[in-house]
């Protein structure tokens, strides 16, 4: 049976799917505690990576190297930046761009991955369908598109308005283009999975309000996905 791995980068967004887990196995490494077991009758291993980008690519890479999964899922929140997103919609990426990598200053395109040579990294259009699925089947609104990720916290609409364009992303988050990249480098199958927490003019005090309530959608379409999938 295929093994999931499931990176969210705080508690709120991991505590309900460690709850459940049947735990095998539970391993710190890298000051990130890996919990591996049964996730509605699929073997899993879970992991709260940290907020940013490096701490997710650390994760992302130790669970890679230690636990060999198939795939790994990046869930939580994100910030819509683009008009029509409500709170607790989800997204489910396309792909994955890192807003602020810029080396256009050597004439490479904003966003260019140096050493992959890419600026928008796939995600797999197996899973993120079956993840798309999954939300629909919960009735719950599912946009799909490229999430943008970078080391801010996006909050004002200018900014947002300008990844939206730049990149033709629909969501902002901190942590999805660090675990595509790792997986990607890996040949690892990676998809994201965020719910949104702040629209397009909602900032710091939007997400502090709503944070709880979208990632609890986030998990409920995990859940679903998992209890639907095969394999």
């Amino acid at each position: 049976m295929s093994l999931t791995g499931i990176i969210g980068a705080m508690d709120l967004e991991m505590e309900a799917l460690i709850d459940v887990l049947e735990k095998e196995e539970c391993r710190t490494i890298s000051n990130i505690t890996f919990y591996k077991g049964k996730l509605f009758g699929r073997d899993a291993v879970l992991a709260v990576c940290g907020v940013g980008k490096c701490f997710s690519a650390i994760c992302a890479q130790t669970m890679i190297l230690e636990y060999h999964p198939d795939r790994v899922i990046n869930i939580g929140v994100a910030g819509g930046i683009v008009n029509g997103l409500s709170i607790g919609d989800i997204v489910v990426a396309d792909d994955v761009v890192q807003y602020d990598m810029d080396t256009s200053a050597v004439g490479d395109p904003v966003g260019l991955i140096s050493g992959i040579n890419i600026v928008k990294i796939p995600c797999s259009a197996q899973v993120s369908e079956k993840l798309s699925e999954a939300a629909e089947t919960l009735q719950i609104p599912v946009a799909r598109g490229t999430v943008a990720s970078g080391d801010t916290f996006v909050a004002g609409r200018e900014k947002k308005e300008n990844i939206a364009e730049t990149f033709g992303a629909v969501a902002c988050e901190m942590e999805g283009g660090g675990i595509a990249q790792a997986c990607y480098v890996n040949h690892v199958e990676c998809a994201i999975l965020r719910s949104i927490s702040d629209g397009i003019d909602g900032g710091g005090g939007d997400y502090e309000s709503f944070k709880h309530a979208a990632a609890k959608n986030s998990t409920a379409v995990l859940s679903a996905f998992f209890r639907g999938c095969e394999g």
